[in-house]
């Protein structure tokens, strides 16, 4: 089909005022006229004046993201931020078109996912300014972490004394409830006892003890939450992701994950954000299995006339553990069988691709694409190469894995029959594919540096996701950089390469087209494209640890002349082979 790249459309005053009306509506009743005075109030003070260029690109191939703490990287007494700004100077100025920078912001537990204050910049990173230069680097995205709070957060403060606003920011409730059909993420207590001058009350907790859930029901919750998201972007983010957002809305009875209130939210806010500052990304992180998690799209709801109005970005959750599978198995028939699946999607809307972020790779993704048995062989075996599995919890009280706690290039270790000398090819091999996938591509700073799984950090913290989360000490890093013998220096070497070649790939741009080719379990290939002008793009990729024959595919590839466009030479049409771990990004032009 013709390519058609997607533009950034700003949304008009009337259409906002009719689409914020309905979602308000839905959300709250016969107060949303109220509600929504209050919001246009809101957005006459905080709203940012962002200078905007209509009609143009909203994403093209330059798009890649790096995912990193502010504290990733560490250099005595000199701000993380400023260190991290630094390194991707010197290191990285052409390869990311943006930074995803986790939650920077005074916290108390979950490495900053228990947010003390939303406006502020934990004064051991850095402050607004520094990450202010980090959006000059490139697109900026900022966690909005909407669904809980730090119980050290001055809301919580206020539900303590009884004091507003917090007094009524969260779910008390009785503790005789019946609340077995929620979906649980965690394996903790659902609802936690505190201490109040009213005595001991009863709050729904869903991630822990330490993130107490917040009332969306109150519309007061919602629009102080607006409220953060426009200073964000007064700060220079670009894209904003919504954290846990598949949990934000509570109804006793019910399983309380993806709640039609949760969709009307994420409407409404992609309505702020494409009529105040248009060219703001949605990014929603949902952990789910695979239908669930593209059901923030809204794509039940997009026709020739109604345009896609939820999240313009997902992440691709089923990725990392079915490629993990594929390398580990040498099996990429299933990966195939998921990739063929992935609808097409209307113009506004994209995946955002992994392998490996701050949290581990999350399993509930396979349900319905991988056999019980073969869920456990892949944990098993990451237990084997040094990681954990964390649980959560059932209705009946029994423990299912949640997601795999290791490292990427750890978990590239070998493949079932044990450790082996592969595991750099393997690694590389992997990312490639990641990185040829239609979608925008995100790579955490710990697979950009190879880095291996931080056990005694687990051990400090006593948290099993500490194994992904190695504070770098950026002298040590430099060093390991700098010696070419070391697989940190060949891995950020090879990946910085391969990012390079895709940036100036136009048939990786975000919208073009994937259509995944017909070849044996052991090889995996897809094409991109075709683009306007006939360009196209074959990547195939050895998901083996043996040669692998291309007779499936000879027909595609002795009907053209190909370009490898890694190597810059003509691709040989007499190659009948690919080797272990082998990976081809193929171009032609025109018919």
């Amino acid at each position: 089909m013709p390519f058609h790249p997607s533009r950034i459309t700003p949304l008009d005053a009337a259409t906002f005022d009719r689409r914020a009306g309905t979602h308000l509506k839905a959300l709250y009743g016969p107060r949303a006229e109220e509600v929504l005075r209050r919001l246009y109030t809101l957005l006459e003070h905080q709203a940012p004046r962002l200078p905007v260029e209509t009609d143009a690109p909203l994403w093209s191939e330059k798009d890649q993201w790096l995912i990193c703490y502010g504290s990733s990287l560490q250099d005595a007494d000199a701000p993380p931020l400023a260190v991290l700004k630094t390194f991707l100077d010197q290191h990285l100025a052409e390869s990311f078109s943006g930074v995803h920078l986790l939650p920077f912001f005074p916290w108390s537990s979950d490495d900053g996912f228990s947010v003390i204050h939303y406006r502020e910049v934990d004064p051991a990173l850095g402050d607004w300014p520094q990450v202010r230069e980090l959006a000059e680097y490139g697109d900026l995205a900022v966690d909005l972490v909407l669904n809980h709070v730090s119980r050290e957060s001055l809301w919580f403060v206020d539900y303590l004394t009884g004091s507003q606003p917090g007094r009524d920011y969260f779910h008390e409730m009785d503790p005789q409830t019946d609340l077995s059909a929620v979906v649980r993420p965690r394996s903790s207590p659902l609802l936690v006892p505190i201490a109040t001058r009213r005595g001991t009350r009863y709050l729904w907790a869903t991630f822990s003890d330490d993130q107490i859930d917040l009332n969306f029901a109150n519309p007061d919750v919602l629009l102080e939450f607006i409220g953060i998201l426009l200073f964000y972007l007064q700060q220079g983010a670009r894209i904003i992701r919504l954290d846990a957002i598949a949990y934000l809305w509570k109804k006793v009875g019910t399983d309380c994950i993806h709640l039609p209130e949760t969709h009307e939210v994420v409407r409404l806010l992609r309505a702020v954000v494409d009529h105040v500052a248009p060219g703001t990304l949605l990014l929603t992180e949902t952990n789910v299995p695979h239908t669930e998690n593209i059901s923030y799209f809204g794509l039940d709801r997009v026709t020739a006339d109604t345009p896609a109005d939820e999240a313009h970005l997902v992440y691709q959750f089923p990725l990392p553990p079915l490629l993990l599978h594929s390398l580990t198995s040498g099996e990429a028939g299933t990966l195939a069988s998921w990739l063929k699946s992935l609808p097409e999607l209307p113009p506004g809307c994209s995946f955002l691709n992994f392998t490996a972020s701050h949290d581990g790779i999350g399993v509930r993704p396979l349900e319905g694409w991988l056999a019980p048995h073969e869920v456990e062989a892949l944990t098993e075996l990451m237990h084997r190469f040094g990681g954990f599995v964390s649980m959560r919890r059932h209705p009946d009280g029994s423990d299912s894995p949640y997601e795999i706690n290791i490292t990427w290039f750890d978990a590239m270790k070998g493949t079932r029959r044990g450790p082996d000398h592969w595991q750099v090819p393997r690694f590389l091999c992997g990312q490639q594919l990641m990185l040829g996938l239609q979608g925008i591509p995100a790579m955490y700073i710990h697979t950009l540096t190879g880095t291996l799984n931080d056990l005694e950090g687990v051990e400090r913290s006593g948290r099993l996701r500490s194994i992904n989360r190695r504070r770098w000490q950026r002298d040590e890093l430099e060093r390991l950089l700098s010696t070419t013998s070391t697989t940190t220096h060949d891995t950020f070497a090879a990946l910085k390469q391969l990012l390079a070649v895709r940036r100036n790939e136009p048939c990786f741009h975000p919208d073009a087209g994937q259509q995944v080719l017909e070849t044996p379990a052991s090889l995996l290939a897809f094409e991109r494209g075709p683009l306007n002008n006939g360009r196209r793009l074959l990547a195939i990729h050895n998901v083996t640890d043996l040669p692998q024959p291309l007779d499936a595919l000879a027909l595609t590839l002795a009907d053209r002349y190909w370009q490898d466009i890694v190597s810059k030479e003509a691709w040989p049409t007499t190659q009948t082979t690919l080797a272990p771990y082998g990976v081809l990004w193929l171009m032609t032009e025109g018919e």
